[in-house]
């Protein structure tokens, strides 16, 4: 069963990239297009702007939630490479339950706001505001989940982070 587990979750994550490839060349696409009408037909075009930032949102957030993998977030490790394993782990426990409570705490009003939104539309494109922003819904559930599988494998014992600072990564 778990060989099979391992390939689902491989072609989701390989879905999740290609919904962020999607997204990057409709944004790429509209940028371009954008910097034609204005400057060579001087024919300045909103819409093609709110491409661009919806694209853009929905790209951050999307892999965020979906492609980024926890060691290549950014952080600030002074001070839990400094410290031995066992503090490491107390404090990933800590951030980790910190964050499942922070997040959950606020998933209610999240979702009460992006359903409230659905009264607005975007200025140029008229997408509705609760589905543009219902990204952030999905982003918050699947950032619970997550530090919820991590603080899971950090209190068992399971996940060793080793941090070696002379390797260049996202943290420096």
């Amino acid at each position: 069963m778990k060989p099979f587990v391992s390939k689902a979750a491989a072609w989701l994550y390989r879905r999740a990239e290609n919904v962020i490839a999607v997204l990057l060349g409709i944004m790429f696409a509209a940028f371009i297009a954008q910097i034609v009408c204005r400057y060579f037909f001087n024919f300045p075009t909103g819409w093609m702007s709110e491409l661009t930032t919806v694209t853009w949102l929905w790209m951050v957030l999307w892999g965020a939630a979906f492609v980024l993998k926890e060691g290549e977030e950014i952080r600030f490790d002074l001070i839990s490479s400094s410290v031995g394993t066992r503090t490491r782990r107390v404090m990933g426990i800590v951030v980790g339950l910190s964050l499942v409570i922070l997040y959950s705490a606020s998933l209610p009003a999240t979702y009460n706001y992006v359903s409230f939104m659905r009264v607005e539309r975007t200025d140029y494109l008229h997408i509705r505001l609760d589905y543009l922003y219902s990204i952030y819904v999905v982003f918050a559930v699947a950032i619970i989940i997550r530090y919820v599988w991590i603080v899971w494998h950090q209190l068992s014992g399971t996940i060793e982070e080793v941090i070696d600072p002379t390797k260049v990564s996202s943290g420096l």
